[in-house]
């Protein structure tokens, strides 16, 4: 037994060295930096942020009662309400889960007082989702603009582009901008205010953005997600022009489409997989603007009983789109991409690997009172590139709970009436295992993304060759029991499950918001 212990020491102390070698010790600074610099890139989206709280609570102190969604008062004159544009909102909807009918209700109420339709697009009248939000809309028929439109199967693209452009079709013939929404976005009440605002501002906005804030419910699976984006959520903190894009919010011209301008329909509808990253290349291979307003930050509660295995399905998917390009060009920016993420992941989990045999190197010296000097050496230089990455690793935790509590006083802000959000459940323990756990896991999805060319979307099988989809497979063993993060059921009447007292009570508490809006235009 002595004996197996004495090898086990003798080959922990030799890691011990080998991790003290200059490479092994540049690694180590490495994973110190990436911390680093992940700190400042938070830091900074938190100015951002913080910037835009302080505006509106200096305007509120000013007088102006309505800063959530107008800069200026003299914006609610009906003179210049009257002159707004319209604005088509087109929602892609999948499934139902526990937070739709509240993230529809968001939507359809509103403050933005010109012109407003919605088009919530199915693929059939046998999703879920149709008798839910049928029963929505038919309980604000009086309000509100909006139907339901069945787009059919998907052939040639993803069935999220799909709903996407049936829905364009379908928009009235006066609309000047068109709204993309996923259907587990939260709006405030002044969002379609704010993005039209810009837009009217500088016409060369080709495509205006935002981002989530995700709320993660308390599993390793909500945690392991919300860490995945909160590197991404540096990219929309600019306060302006950004490259990045995400799908769940993206207002852009109707004229773009309606001509096939920079060949945006053509892009998406010939064998489109992701609508943001497609829409994304197109920008810059036209060199075209992205802009993403410091207010366009929204709630995202996770479901309740996201599991790992969902997160894991959701990375996948993640992992995917960079399998999918519409140029040469873009091709050689999606493997850039996939080469730099992968290196920074697996640098970023390198450190703490190397640190748990310091740590017990030094342990097992400290136990057993070894004497050797040269042990002893270098247990010590590893100890202090441990504390090293401990300082680092605080000051990266630290900065993103700083973002993230500004984003939640800033969502609290811009929608008054809406249940509070807190930073209550904050697990510490489980964001630092998460981020180990999401970085390791990175690679792994992207290498089988890259040798697999295909991956299961809620049911449906897309297979892609030279960066298009060519293939669509669907098969009722290939549905999901729930979709990955808003656990939405796929198939089944699952609207009913929520209680009539519920509906009646939120929608007396966000009627209120249509009622400054009641004025002919």
């Amino acid at each position: 037994m002595s004996t197996t212990l004495d090898s086990m020491d003798s080959m922990l102390f030799s890691l011990s060295r080998a991790f003290c070698t200059p490479f092994a010790v540049f690694v180590q600074i490495q994973g110190c930096v990436i911390c680093l610099l992940l700190a400042l890139g938070w830091l900074m989206a938190a100015y951002v942020r913080n910037r835009e709280i302080k505006r509106i609570k200096n305007s509120m102190k000013a007088g102006n009662s309505l800063a959530f969604l107008y800069q200026d008062m003299n914006e609610l004159e009906h003179s210049r309400q009257a002159k707004l544009p319209r604005v088509s909102v087109v929602m892609p909807l999948k499934g139902f889960g526990e937070h739709n009918l509240h993230n529809w209700r968001s939507q359809i109420t509103s403050l933005y007082g010109g012109p407003l339709e919605f088009l919530f697009v199915l693929e059939s009248t046998e999703d879920p989702a149709y008798h839910a939000v049928s029963r929505l809309l038919a309980t604000h028929q009086d309000h509100v603009e909006a139907k339901v439109v069945i787009a059919g199967l998907a052939t040639t693209c993803s069935q999220k582009i799909h709903n996407q452009l049936i829905g364009v079709e379908k928009m009235h013939k006066d609309t000047k901008y068109v709204l993309f929404l996923d259907d587990d976005v939260s709006l405030h009440p002044g969002t379609i205010g704010a993005l039209t605002s810009e837009m009217e501002k500088n016409p060369e906005i080709f495509i205006q953005t935002g981002y989530p804030l995700d709320l993660p419910s308390g599993t390793l699976g909500s945690y392991c997600i919300y860490e995945y984006h909160m590197p991404c959520s540096m990219g929309f903190a600019t306060g302006g022009t950004t490259f990045f894009l995400w799908g769940g919010c993206m207002m852009m011209h109707a004229d773009d489409f309606r001509q096939d301008r920079y060949g945006v329909v053509s892009g998406l509808r010939d064998g489109g997989y992701s609508d943001d990253m497609t829409l994304a290349a197109l920008a810059g291979a036209h060199k075209r603007l992205i802009t993403s307003p410091p207010v366009a930050v929204f709630p995202h509660p996770l479901a309740t009983d996201l599991s790992f295995g969902r997160y894991w399905n959701y990375l996948r998917k993640q992992t995917f789109v960079l399998e999918s390009y519409i140029s040469k060009v873009n091709w050689i920016m999606n493997k850039a991409l996939f080469a730099v993420h992968c290196y920074l992941s697996w640098g970023f989990v390198a450190p703490y690997v190397m640190s748990v045999i310091h740590i017990t190197s030094a342990l097992r010296i400290y136990i057993k009172g070894y004497s050797q000097l040269e042990d002893a050496t270098f247990a010590s230089s590893g100890m202090s590139l441990v504390i090293l990455l401990a300082i680092c690793t605080f000051i990266e935790l630290l900065a993103m709970w700083n973002l993230t509590r500004r984003e939640v006083t800033l969502c609290n802000l811009l929608s008054p009436e809406a249940p509070r959000l807190t930073l209550a459940p904050y697990n510490w323990a489980l964001i630092f295992i998460a981020m180990l756990v999401d970085n390791f896991l990175y690679p792994i999805s992207a290498f089988r993304s890259h040798f697999s060319q295909s991956i299961n979307w809620s049911g449906i099988r897309y297979h892609l060759r030279n960066g298009k989809v060519f293939k669509i497979e669907r098969r009722n063993d290939m549905v999901p029991a729930k979709t990955d993060l808003g656990g939405k059921h796929l198939y089944g009447k699952k609207g009913a499950t929520h209680k009539a007292s519920f509906l009646s009570s939120l929608g007396r508490n966000l009627a209120h918001w249509r009622q400054p809006k009641k004025f002919d235009v």
